[in-house]
């Protein structure tokens, strides 16, 4: 006899998707441990472990960091993203973007400065928030 997979109310099973809805807005920071998909309006700092989608409707007005993201939409702010950024044709970016590898479709469009490659985008962000620090100091 096969083993089904049960779950009870209240588990989250390892790879749950939250969804914030098309005419959703929040107001304030998300910390996801898995992945992701705003089709409705973020205004603050999205965190995320897993995949974040950005739907064609989705917009984001805060700093997104991540490990792999998808932007059919609108992200306002710095965008760090460890392993890929996917930008679709129909992707508008206003920040600085930090990515280990950019994928850009035709039509899309981002202004502000680019870093990708070598080191994970994480260590290359604080790395860089350490030398402004201690030029500051």
């Amino acid at each position: 006899m096969a083993k089904q997979n049960a779950r009870t109310f209240g588990e989250t099973p390892d790879q749950a998707i939250n969804i914030l809805g098309e005419g959703t807005l929040i107001k304030g920071d998300i910390s996801a441990s898995s992945d992701i998909r705003i089709d409705g309006q973020l205004v603050g700092n999205l965190e995320a472990k897993g995949r974040v989608v950005i739907g064609p409707k989705g917009k984001i007005d805060g700093k997104v960091k991540c490990n792999n993201v998808e932007i059919a939409g609108f992200i306002k702010g710095k965008v760090t993203v460890d392993e890929l950024l996917n930008m679709k044709a129909s992707a508008k970016i206003e920040g600085d973007i930090i990515a280990g590898k950019l994928a850009v479709e035709p039509g899309a469009t981002f202004t502000g400065t680019c870093s990708m490659g070598g080191a994970s985008a994480s260590a290359k962000e604080d790395a860089k928030e350490k030398t402004l620090y201690n030029q500051k100091s």
